[in-house]
């Protein structure tokens, strides 16, 4: 299911335009997960580069526009001294991509790094309140129009998955790969409502059509649910009660 002959032309692309300045492309995200939908997921990609200076960026972006072409989002390109002085401030984007991650080209820069377990708990919560922030001031703009609020919520439902998927980490708990099954651990272990969640999911993977539901009352309950993980999770890290991740 995963197009691999698109990530490979992209990468033959890439290693023309860079020469020696590419030293490593990495594949991330659903592709690597399990989880990879033809026609809702994206092909995720890591790439490093020994010079991130303007003209050495600017020699990249033929390939990278090609890549855009495709309806692929942009690689994300990082030094390797950037990679082992960022972990601090992105340990749940390098443990998931360091969990889950193929290497396409060159050299495998993840295996090892150091991720600190005591600021991922710190982003955890602080992704989830700042994404619950945001998520509120968008409702308010959409109210009264089923469309924005329904895109709203198809937009979203990714992020707040592997935020929840993170919350188990910090609660000690195993965590499933899948978006489903996420929800469905977390609520058990939580006790939320997550048929808000999974209805949005369903959606999102044409499982469902949106006239089967009221969007105001699925809001709801998404809304509901995120306010309870965030607040359970908070309470946790706050007492001391999590696990050793």
């Amino acid at each position: 299911m995963v197009p691999e002959k698109k990530i490979d032309d992209f990468v033959s692309r890439l290693r023309a335009a860079a020469g020696a300045n590419l030293e490593s492309v990495i594949l991330f995200g659903s592709a690597v997960a399990g989880d990879f939908h033809p026609e809702f997921s994206n092909l995720n990609l890591f790439c490093v580069i020994r010079d991130s200076s303007f003209a050495a960026l600017q020699a990249l972006a033929p390939a990278v526009k090609w890549w855009d072409a495709q309806k692929q989002p942009p690689p994300l390109f990082m030094t390797r001294d950037e990679i082992e002085r960022s972990t601090d401030v992105f340990t749940i984007e390098f443990m998931d991509i360091q969990q889950h991650h193929r290497i396409v080209f060159g050299a495998d820069v993840l295996q090892g790094l150091p991720i600190p377990v005591n600021l991922h708990r710190v982003q955890v919560e602080y992704e989830l309140r700042e994404k619950l922030a945001l998520l509120r001031q968008h409702l308010l703009l959409a109210s009264g129009k089923d469309s924005r609020l329904w895109e709203l919520l198809l937009r979203s439902v990714s992020s707040f998955a592997t935020l929840f998927r993170h919350a188990l980490i910090v609660l000690g708990h195993a965590a499933p790969l899948g978006k489903r099954e996420v929800v469905q651990a977390l609520s058990k272990q939580i006790g939320f409502d997550a048929s808000g969640i999974l209805q949005v999911l369903d959606v999102k993977e044409g499982k469902s059509e949106r006239k089967q539901f009221e969007v105001a009352d699925v809001f709801a309950r998404y809304l509901a649910a995120l306010e309870q993980v965030t607040a359970a999770v908070d309470k946790m890290l706050d007492s001391g009660t999590v696990g050793s991740s």
